[in-house]
């Protein structure tokens, strides 16, 4: 074992980033088991547009895979990448099922998107970008980001549903009037104990505790439905918690999805706006998402610039193209990352531990897809948590820089969308900054009014 650790010593790093194996794997460990749920979603979302569920399912671990591998081996970052949610439901329901684009030509407008970011990565572009936003909104990004991983979590778990008023309780009540509460009332307990078990755990500082949240949570699941207090129900979206081997542990074949790119419309004008609409999301998600987690894991300099961002994005840009020609919507560096960094996740070793996760899950996809959402959710909620204690670091003495840190946080989970929020950031301290007067003192730079004016073209033309 002591050579095992010389070799992650000299790989990783660990002891310059106050780490050690053990606490690198569960970290690894932790972050895919929040993110796991995507292997699940993914096809789901993607097999919408006419896509083969099962070719999807390959495409995203892989994806996953080859791109986690090139974020340990360019940045030795502890981020961990996917196909990304929110943009596959814009490739599936608005590029496709909306726009009335075949899949194909969709996977073609992520391949070029992700050979713009490549372009983008090398010339600096991408980090300027990082380096131009202020420490006070790069703080309000961790602390929006929390808020929006957590709302997600308890909207995964049923605990916030729709309703009259936008979004209301769950009601006990009203499941055991229906006769749904030992399908999706028993769950929406399930999660609430989970996040009082996970918040134990927390509190007791006990390594790997989101981890053993998940699992504990997933456990009660599992003797709930054995007992037949849970009884699943597809229908309503509620599956079985326990791993369905009927098909065995093989492979599933990407051939119906890998390398089929159209790029026969690819120079008309509503395929450039598909494009940039692409674009335009995963480049800010990306990046609130490194900001916030970062920021979170102390990994940011004293001017509040990340030293290897570079290759950070370069893994991400690559890993967009690769995952187009597997056949899979845009992949992007995970929120969920957060798990694995909360656990004390600091290198590519946590990186590399949750690659070889997703490379473990091509073989082993019954089980990695009954990994119920109200199992994760309580790990999400919790993580919300960690991240939203960023905003002791925001400076509220000075209203021009709380007012847009503040909208920020808000408009992230009231708007559904990490890249939302730093457009609301942006434009909100660029302007009250401007009539203010206090452009001339704080020196905003140049690349701020830049990109304020595009968002506010982007709400406008898009």
């Amino acid at each position: 074992m002591e050579g095992n650790g010389g070799i992650f010593e000299k790989w990783f790093h660990l002891k310059e980033n106050k780490t050690d194996v053990k606490t690198e794997v569960m970290a690894g460990v932790t972050t895919f088991m929040t993110m796991a749920y995507i292997l699940a979603v993914n096809p789901s979302v993607l097999s919408a547009a006419g896509m083969d569920s099962g070719s999807v399912f390959t495409a995203t671990a892989l994806a996953a895979l080859v791109a986690t591998l090139l974020m340990a081996a360019f940045s030795n970052y502890p981020f961990v990448l996917a196909p990304g949610m929110g943009l596959n439901a814009y490739f599936a329901y608005t590029v496709v099922l909306q726009m009335g684009y075949t899949w194909e030509m969709a996977l073609a407008a992520v391949f070029i998107e992700g050979l713009i970011f490549i372009v983008l990565s090398l010339t600096n572009v991408r980090e300027a970008i990082f380096n131009s936003i202020p420490m006070n909104l790069k703080h309000a990004v961790s602390v929006g980001i929390g808020l929006f991983i957590a709302f997600i979590g308890l909207q995964n778990a049923k605990i916030v549903v729709d309703g009259a008023t936008l979004v209301s309780v769950y009601s006990f009540k009203g499941a055991l009037g229906d006769g749904t509460f030992n399908s999706v009332g028993i769950t929406v307990l399930l999660a609430l104990i989970g996040i009082l078990i996970t918040a134990i755990l927390v509190v007791k500082n006990v390594k790997g505790n989101i981890l053993w949240g998940i699992l504990a949570t997933w456990v009660l699941g599992m003797i709930c439905q054995a007992i037949g207090l849970y009884v699943p129900n597809p229908e309503l979206g509620m599956f079985s918690v326990f791993p369905d081997f009927s098909s065995g542990f093989g492979i599933k074949s990407m051939a119906p999805t890998f390398m089929h790119l159209d790029f026969s419309r690819v120079l008309s004008l509503d395929f450039l706006v598909i494009m940039f609409a692409f674009l335009f999301v995963d480049l800010f998600d990306t990046l609130g998402t490194l900001i916030g987690v970062a920021s979170k894991a102390d990994m940011l300099d004293k001017d509040g610039k990340l030293p290897k961002i570079k290759g950070a994005l370069m893994s991400d840009a690559i890993g967009t193209s690769v995952g187009a020609v597997f056949g899979t919507s845009t992949t992007t560096t995970f929120v969920e990352s957060a798990a694995g960094v909360s656990e004390g996740g600091r290198t590519g070793l946590t990186a590399v531990t949750a690659a070889a996760l997703f490379g473990l899950s091509l073989f082993l996809s019954p089980i990695f897809l009954a990994i119920p959402s109200f199992a994760t959710a309580p790990a999400l909620i919790v993580v919300g948590f960690l991240m939203l204690t960023s905003i002791t670091k925001i400076d509220f003495v000075d209203y021009t820089e709380a007012i847009p840190a503040y909208i920020c946080i808000i408009a992230m989970p009231f708007m559904y969308s990490i890249s939302e929020g730093i457009a609301m950031g942006v434009i909100s301290y660029v302007v009250i900054n401007l009539v203010t007067g206090k452009f001339k003192e704080k020196k905003i730079s140049t690349l701020m009014y830049v990109l304020a004016v595009l968002f506010v073209l982007k709400y406008i033309l898009i």
